[in-house]
């Protein structure tokens, strides 16, 4: 108890030193409480009752006498000056929807570089348009809209003030019109496909513009180039002609049926059959506030995770991919830090069925953002029914911060327990938390306490953590602290370890040469200590890194790294299931290693990393490359290759371990896909096969077939295979 006490003071001490940086200790971070360029870059935007058709040609009379948002900044690759490839933005709008029109000039010959025809394009690969509105005018939460050239929609959810997740998807409608010297897009946005305050009178917004040709990436109202190109940090202000109505309460239900077959040759060998229908529906209470409903949910559209070689101690994370759990989700999967999650989506229904559940989530006023979820599940195998409920409620403080307080809960709801099952009845984590964001994005940071309870939970069930971090486009300096008891059990989280106490600073120069083909690099360095709850190291791992970035988007870094560790537990290095290391045993070793990254605006693109050195009481020799080939705007091929060869003295194991994984991408029109993805993995004796065909024949309305086998990766006979079909249609 004493080593308890004395790590939970000495924690504290460090954990006080923070809050007095993040709270007190630097008041001109609330000076400015508008953002950096809302006074500077205004736009305004009139109403109209003229009928607007989309067809990428400005002749309505709106566009006419609209303002006109031009002489765009340079970005990257260097951020002064205005841009070569130069845009024009107009805004106008009616009773129901957001209308945006963008000129893209063209100076440079030749093909413009498009990576496909499926919705929410990867940004780097596609010369394209955005624009980032911060509805809410908070700096921090909004959305995000774009189109590439060949006339792609890509749409995301944006949060913490430069994070958006593109794999949330609303009804909305643009064309693209090409012309040899620009190319034009002409966007329509429902008001009821946005969230804002009732009354709004100004938001905030940028517009962006990647043009590949001349490796340019420019912005209306500027910003420098360390910052995400959606940083609404530095949007500029949209100024309505009226003040916004409420639209009324919308409502939308997404029904869908869906099929199966299977066949099992690990088991009986014969062949099932499953039918199942359910819904989501959606019911936008407010402009700014909704409820989500779910009914026995089908989640067979989803991709196949993509698997790696596993030489962690650790479980592994995935992330969340179900369509359900993604609006909103950053007030609860951003709960936490990386591997301290108190709420991970993916502990619900991924091995079991889920039979219903609802969110309600959305804007309470100014400063109010409230996030309520309850799911049910039923029994399956091993695993007894039980309901997850998680609520989350946060204010904003200052400009961009905000403080949170949450409750997350797992309660299983059957009446008798396979003798099988360890977990807990129930489990309950609540916590507070407070995140800094400064107006100009250079201080962010990140306190918070979690308490857990259960039953027969100690003084030792709870985490903490804190995080300050500095940037500039030279310099980043970071530190995070932090102590997870060794009783902390999150069971609806992700939680990497527990009993341990962890200090890691990081430090990056970055130089910026003028006149010359390196647009830049330089040095990078992490250290990370942890110690146990005796207060004796169990891990150091000290990192050096050296990036060089040239400005035809090739990239190269060195890599150093030194590690001890200390087994908590008995480990097998190569976890094959061989003999184990035991558990107190020390291991000491150095490796380096190197990596390198082609320009992706080519046809052909490619990476590869090496590296050597020791491993645990070993030595590990490590290669990896991926190819990649598109034909431009078909499809795509690529081939991701990683093998680890690992030297253990007798009488541990010894292994060689491949990983191959093939993927076919094609996209015959913008609204049907079909991707084959294949994946050798040695190290689980497994070769599995997704064949993913994807119809979208009406906004948010997909039939999806999809085909999995599994076989022995040794002899490639069948494990098992199955048939899934799932048609779904959005009535809005």
């Amino acid at each position: 108890m004493d080593n308890i006490n004395g790590i939970l003071a000495w924690h504290l001490d460090k954990m006080l030193v923070l809050v007095i940086y993040l709270l007190g200790g630097y008041s001109v971070l609330f000076a400015q409480t508008n953002g950096v360029n809302r006074d500077k870059y205004q736009i305004h935007i009139k109403k109209t009752d003229a009928e607007i058709k989309l067809d990428g040609i400005f002749d309505e009379e709106p566009w006419m006498t609209a303002e006109v948002a031009k002489n765009f900044h340079r970005v990257t690759p260097t951020d002064t000056g205005y841009a070569i490839a130069q845009t024009e933005v107009m805004v106008t709008y009616d009773q129901h929807n957001l209308y945006v029109a963008a000129i893209c000039y063209d100076p440079t010959p030749g093909k413009r570089p498009i990576q496909s025809l499926r919705r929410d394009w990867t940004f780097g690969t596609n010369d394209n348009f955005m624009f980032f509105i911060d509805t809410y005018n908070d700096l921090t939460n909004g959305f995000a809209f774009g189109v590439s050239e060949a006339g792609v929609q890509r749409d995301g959810i944006e949060s913490d003030g430069d994070e958006v997740a593109y794999t949330w998807d609303t009804k909305w409608k643009s064309t693209v019109k090409s012309y040899d010297d620009r190319w034009t897009t002409e966007i329509s946005i429902p008001f009821r496909s946005l969230r804002y305050f009732d009354g709004s009178e100004i938001w905030g917004i940028n517009f962006g513009r990647l043009d590949l040709k001349t490796n340019e990436k420019s912005a209306w109202a500027p910003m420098s180039r360390q910052f995400k190109h959606n940083n609404l940090a530095f949007a500029g202000t949209l100024i309505w002609e009226e003040p916004l109505q409420k639209t009324g309460l919308a409502f939308s239900l997404i029904p869908y049926v869906s099929g199966m077959t299977s066949v099992n040759n690990q088991t009986d060998g014969g062949r099932k059959w499953d039918g199942n229908v359910g819904f989501d529906a959606k019911m936008i209470l407010s402009t700014s506030l909704n409820l989500d409903i779910t009914v026995n949910p089908d989640f067979s559209q989803v991709e196949v995770d993509e698997q790696v070689t596993n030489l962690d101690r650790f479980e592994l994370f995935f992330p969340e991919r179900r369509q359900f759990f993604l609006e909103n989700t950053d007030l609860f999967a951003s709960l936490g830090t990386s591997g301290i999650q108190p709420f991970f989506s993916r502990r619900i229904g991924l091995n079991t069925p889920v039979i219903g559940g609802g969110r309600l989530s959305g804007k309470l006023g100014e400063h109010w953002r409230i996030g309520v979820m309850d799911m049910q599940t039923a029994s399956e195998d091993l695993t007894p029914a039980s309901n997850f409920a998680a609520a989350v409620m946060q204010r904003r403080v200052f400009s961009r911060s905000n403080v949170a307080a949450f409750l997350v809960n797992k309660l299983v709801t059957e009446g008798h327990l396979d003798p099988m099952y360890s977990g807990n009845r129930s489990n309950t984590v609540a916590g507070f938390e407070y995140n800094l964001a400064s107006p100009d994005d250079r201080w962010t940071g990140k306190i918070f306490y979690h308490q857990a309870f259960y039953p027969g939970a100690s003084g030792t069930s709870a985490a903490t953590f804190g995080n300050i971090t500095y940037s500039t486009k030279y310099f980043k300096a970071a530190l995070d602290q932090s102590w997870v008891g060794a009783d902390y059990i999150a069971e609806v989280g992700y939680i990497r370890r527990s009993g341990y106490l962890e200090t890691s600073p990081s430090l990056t120069y970055t130089f910026y040469p003028a006149h010359s083909k390196i647009l830049l690099h330089g040095p990078s360095t992490e250290f990370s200590i942890i110690f146990n709850p005796d207060l004796e190291m169990t891990d150091r791992q000290t990192q050096f890194e050296y990036t060089i970035g040239w400005r035809n988007r090739n990239e190269l870094s060195f890599i150093l790294n030194e590690q001890f560790v200390k087994l908590n537990r008995s480990f097998d290095p190569t976890n094959t299931g061989g003999v184990q290391l035991d558990t107190g045993s020390d291991h000491h070793w150095q490796n380096a290693g190197i990596s390198f990254a082609s320009d992706t605006r080519r046809l052909f693109y490619y990476a590869f990393m090496g590296g050597y050195g020791g491993y645990f009481n070993g030595t590990r020799l490590t290669m990896g490359t991926e190819f990649n080939y598109r034909v431009q705007p078909y499809g795509s091929v690529s081939v991701v290759v990683n093998y680890n060869d690992i030297s253990l003295p007798d009488p541990y194991d010894s292994a060689r371990l491949f990983l191959i994984g093939p993927r076919l991408d094609l996209t015959l029109t913008d609204k049907f896909f079909i991707t084959t993805f294949a994946q050798y993995n040695n190290q689980i004796d497994n070769f599995n096969l997704n064949v993913r065909v994807q119809w979208r024949f009406a906004p948010v309305s997909d039939l999806f077939i999809i085909y999995t086998g599994n076989s022995y990766a040794s002899d490639f006979s069948n494990k098992d295979r199955g048939l899934a079909v799932k048609l779904s249609y959005w009535f809005n």
